[in-house]
């Protein structure tokens, strides 16, 4: 009688324990911050990072590629503002890079940028590759970089806009057009791996979602996510490409067809979703899309 009791308790436990797993993508997404922009973005909004140690956002601007002025060296004119936990306007710098990521590197406490074309699949340009941008000891971001790593074809698509996990050290950048997702170490030429979003099981197709961002969550069995533009809806999978499950945006939010390339991001334990209509230069929305996600 005690095995059979013990052997009920356990089963009981097992699908309770399955049943939170499953449970913790949030049905409908919460609003936790609003980051109106200040000022009109030099290029595209592309992405969100932030910096846990000055408890402060960074929007980095992207899509304008390095400029030959005849006097100096080519440098994009895009720039990257930021903003107090609160998403109060702060400042605004420009590094000279047409930033695709930008996302605070725990391993190494700084904040560093992906720029486009990373890959070289669009053939050879200036100031391509991972850059650390400086932060002095305010942490205001300073117009100083320094090169990580030059052009690697193991990212894939020139468009991709790659997320970075600090734990394993290594990347995952969505390639266009599709449901593949690249895995990215910096020693290699050569992505090591690929993941197939399952997104038949999310009832969406390739042309729905976020064309080149997939971010990385760290929450165990939940790791990737992408935006469903279509059905205003964020879908999560974990590390094999399985659907997890959908977090539903506010019906209100007015998408349009360039929140399949830009004006996305995963920080803080919050995806950010660039909505253009709202305010005069337009508003990321911070949404906690997981009961698992920790936000400071």
């Amino acid at each position: 009688m005690f095995k059979i009791m013990l052997k009920k308790t356990l089963c009981a436990g097992l699908l309770m324990a399955a049943s939170t797993l499953h449970a913790a993508v949030i049905e409908q997404a919460a609003t936790v911050i609003k980051i109106p922009l200040a000022k009109k973005p030099t290029s595209r909004p592309m992405t969100v990072a932030y910096a846990p140690d000055y408890k402060r956002y960074f929007v980095a601007d992207g899509g304008l590629g390095p400029i030959l002025d005849g006097f100096s060296l080519a440098s994009s004119k895009s720039e990257i503002h930021a903003f107090d936990a609160k998403g109060a306007y702060l400042n605004s710098t420009q590094a000279g890079l047409d930033n695709r990521s930008i996302y605070f590197n725990q391993n190494t406490n700084r904040l560093e940028t992906i720029t486009y074309n990373i890959s070289s699949a669009a053939g050879f340009t200036p100031d391509v590759g991972i850059f650390a941008l400086e932060l002095d000891a305010n942490g205001k971001l300073t117009t100083q970089k320094t090169e990580i790593s030059s052009f690697n074809p193991a990212f894939g698509d020139a468009g991709a806009t790659p997320s970075f996990d600090p734990v394993e050290n290594r990347y995952f950048a969505k390639q266009g057009r599709g449901n593949k997702v690249l895995i990215v170490h910096l020693d290699k030429r050569e992505s090591v791996g690929e993941i197939l979003l399952d997104l038949a099981s999310a009832h969406a197709q390739f042309d729905d979602i976020s064309d080149t961002y997939v971010a990385y969550t760290g929450i165990p069995g939940e790791e990737l996510a992408v935006l469903d533009v279509d059905h205003k809806r964020v879908l999560v999978f974990n590390l094999k490409g399985q659907f997890v499950g959908g977090s539903a945006l506010p019906q209100a939010l007015r998408l349009r067809s360039n929140n399949h390339y830009t004006g996305l991001g995963y920080a803080n334990g919050l995806f950010f979703v660039y909505h253009e209509p709202e305010g005069e230069f337009g508003t990321y929305y911070g949404f906690r899309i997981s009961d698992q996600a920790v936000n400071q």
